[in-house]
This record gives C-alpha cells, structure tokens and sequence, in this order.
C-alpha cells in the first residue's frame, strides 16, 4: 500500500486532470467545425453524406452557440477551481484552503461556545467533579459521543476493548494519568515472545504457568515447566505477574483477559504479539473537557464514589 502514497501519484493526478481538460477543449474544437459537403449537383449538402438505413442522413449543424459558450465556461471555471483550491496532486491552491483546516476551525469556533459551560469546573478536583451531579451528567454526554464506540455505553468495554468499570487500569487509575491517556493517546504493544520462550511446547508450558498465576485451570507440571521461561516475559509483567502501568503491561494474576482468556488466547498472544492503539483526544477536545471526562472515566470504576462516601461526615 505504501506505492500509493509516493510523490508521483501526485503527478499523475495532475497530468490526468490537465490532459482531461484540454482534451475537451479539443473536442470543442473538433466538434465545432462545420464541413461543407457538395451534393451530386454542385451545391451544398445540409447534411453530412452519410447515409443509414438506404434514406437517414444526418443533418451538418454546428453546435449551438450558447451550448458552446457554455462548455467554454464551464472549461475556465474548472481551470479557475484548481488554480484556488486543491484538485492538482499534492498542489493546494493558492487559497490555501483544506476540508482538514475547515473542519479545525469548525471544531475551534464549537469548542470556545462550549468553553464557558466547562470553565465554571476548573477550580474543583477531581473528587468534586465526581461527586457532582452537573459534571457527571457532561462527563458522561462526552463519553457517549467519544469513548462508547469502543468501550460501551455503560464502559464495560468488550473483548480488545478495556473495561473501565473494573478498576483495573493498564496505564494507571489516577486522574493525572486518565488525563494523559485521553490527551494524548495510547499505543499498546506486545511483541512476538517465540523466540525468546522457545518452541510450541515451550510456549504451551509458559500460557499454563500464565493461566496459574490467576488461579485459573492449568496443568501443574506445564506450569512448573513454564515458569523459568517466563522470565522472558517479567521484564514487562512482572516476575509475579502483577504488570506495569508504565509501560502498559497488563497484570497477569488477575482473571481480567482484556484479548481473550485460556491457553489458546495465550498461546497466540506469545507468538503472535498485539498491537492495540488508544487515539489521542487531546486535538478534539479542551483540558477542561478532558478534565470533566476523565472524572466521569474515573468515577465508573466506584472507587472514588466510595472513597467519598467513607470520607462523609458521620460515615462508620
């Protein structure tokens, strides 16, 4: 697919646009000359000489005036279009003018009409903003219009799709950590680990020692086999299992599969790696909407709800 993306597909664009319009300017030219054709009695021929049918003959016309001033105009208007706008490769017209920069202007002028509503939560923490119900209700309108397509309406995501109401962060819990990953991104990579476990029944015995680390049902002596190989792993995982949120690396003594769960889930994720990507919102939303979001993400889990309530006044 890269070929597609080369300089000289932009040069192709262009030469095909700019031959398409002379050639109809040449076809202007050939259609508008009109030949004169001398009947059997030396005087002119209205029609063009050809014969069908033994007695259909085809009038010698020119083109109507105003059809051809109307193609003529339609010609230069064309010229005009690509000498403004893009239309001529990779050239963008000296207008200067993108669908990308409308649409950023578009999205400026929406985000400073909305900016006044979410100014008035920029002085309260993230607590607060959970705990307040005008915060939640836009924290959640946000998660509807950006985050449910992958992680459900109700945040519990599916499977490729993290579940955000299980308090079980790859990237960390924290606001401050909740704000980076909205704001700019996630890129989640697991590499292909076969050459580093070994051969199919090596990999075999790591998923079982995997699959022990949770409790989940394993075969023992594929486990103990396994476990000295997964020191290949630890590095990212832990050597327990309980993963690092720096780097993304999910905890593995848990029974939460983000990929899918059993020998066979792990077995191709050690061979065949994965690569998950999180988009960035950090250019389609304002920090405060990102702030009054990630609350909202914060509060699914119901940890901090609960840290509210045992914090209230009275609380046993």
């Amino acid at each position: 697919m890269s070929d597609f993306f080369t300089q000289g597909w932009h040069v192709y664009i262009a030469a095909v646009t700019v031959v398409g319009l002379l050639a109809c300017l040449v076809l202007l030219f050939v259609a508008s000359r009109r030949t004169v054709v001398l009947g059997p009695d030396g005087r002119e021929d209205p029609t063009t000489g050809h014969v069908w049918d033994e007695d259909l003959r085809e009038l010698n016309n020119p083109l109507p005036r105003w059809w051809v001033i109307l193609f003529v105009l339609t010609v230069i208007f064309a010229g005009a279009y690509l000498t403004l706008f893009p239309g001529l490769g990779s050239r963008s017209g000296t207008l200067g003018w993108t669908s990308a920069g409308e649409y950023r202007k578009e999205q400026q002028a929406e985000q400073q009409s909305v900016a006044p509503i979410y100014a008035a939560f920029d002085a309260k923490s993230p607590e607060q903003l959970i705990d307040d119900p005008s915060a939640r209700a836009l924290g959640e309108r946000l998660f509807l219009s950006n985050c449910a397509q992958c992680h459900g309406s109700d945040g519990r995501g599916s499977k490729g799709f993290p579940n955000l109401t299980d308090g079980d962060w790859l990237w960390g819990g924290a606001h401050e950590r909740i704000v980076e990953t909205i704001t700019a991104g996630r890129q989640g990579m697991m590499p292909p680990m076969a050459a580093a476990v070994g051969g199919p029944e090596e990999i075999r015995q790591v998923a079982h020692y995997v699959l022990s680390l949770s409790g989940s049902a394993h075969n023992n002596i594929a486990a103990q086999l396994g476990r000295d190989r997964f020191g290949a792993c630890a590095a990212c995982h832990g050597a327990k299992g309980d993963g690092n949120p720096m780097l993304g690396a999910p905890r593995l003594n848990d029974k939460v599969w983000l990929h899918g769960w059993g020998e066979a889930a792990i077995t191709r994720m050690v061979t065949e790696g994965k690569h998950n990507v999180m988009p960035a919102f950090g250019q389609r939303l304002t920090p405060s909407q990102i702030r009054v979001l990630a609350a909202y993400v914060e509060g699914l889990s119901g940890r901090k709800a609960a840290a509210l309530q045992a914090a209230a006044p009275g609380t046993p």
